[in-house]
């Protein structure tokens, strides 16, 4: 079944992909649905994602599909059951996730994928967004990379993971961080200083230590966490 705002949002994302050929903004969802956060929104999308109703394009901002509606909604977008909507579910059973306001979740943004070997620039897109338990949590600002690559897997850090980052312009001697390269190319390795020297160090022998100056490297977080979904 789907919640009243679920089935609101998936009118709103329908109505307007037919009016003008692209998804909503998450700002957009968010003023239409008269919500205080992004995160809400989120919460909302990943709930038809998971029921079959919507489908999220991958690497690509603002890109929504409707797969379908629900047999309830009629011309206009009136449903005839008061509360709940009713939808196929294929047999597919999950526990209700926490709502995104709850005390132990955070909502954080993912900025996209983070090379772990050849290094990339992090490519930053704010519609996207991820749940983290408050736990993980250090002080400060956060943010989340998805891992593309191997070069990290001898530190349990394997392709397709999201990496939870503290924001720090520094780090310890050691600590795994996200690394900025000449302010274009970023990419996750264990920091090591060695003199005047800065060693980007990976955790996979078939990758070479990188070294640089002090002043071609800038520190944007270090690691404090993972997800990996099965």
């Amino acid at each position: 079944m789907l919640t009243r705002k679920q089935h609101e949002l998936l009118n709103f994302i329908h109505g307007h992909i037919r009016n003008n050929g692209i998804s909503p903004s998450f700002d957009e969802m968010k003023d239409a649905l008269n919500l205080k956060s992004k995160s809400g929104i989120h919460r909302l999308i990943m709930a038809l994602e998971e029921r079959g109703f919507i489908r999220r394009l991958a690497h690509r901002a603002r890109a929504l599909e409707v797969l379908k509606l629900p047999e309830s909604v009629l011309p206009g977008g009136v449903d005839r059951a008061p509360n709940v909507i009713q939808g196929e579910f294929s047999n597919y059973v999950r526990e209700q996730r926490p709502s995104a306001e709850h005390d132990d979740i955070v909502s954080m943004p993912l900025y996209g994928r983070i090379a772990a070997g050849t290094p990339i620039e992090a490519l930053r897109n704010p519609d996207n967004f991820v749940d983290v338990p408050r736990s993980m949590l250090a002080r400060g600002e956060h943010f989340a990379l998805e891992v593309a690559g191997d070069s990290m897997i001898d530190a349990g850090i394997l392709d397709g993971d999201t990496v939870v980052l503290q924001r720090r312009e520094t780090a310890e001697n050691g600590a795994i961080v996200v690394a900025l390269i000449d302010d274009n190319e970023a990419t996750l390795k264990r920091l090591r200083r060695k003199g005047n020297s800065v060693a980007l160090e990976p955790a996979n022998q078939g990758y070479e230590t990188r070294i640089f100056p002090p002043d071609r490297v800038k520190i944007q977080g270090q690691l404090i966490g993972l997800l990996r979904r099965y």
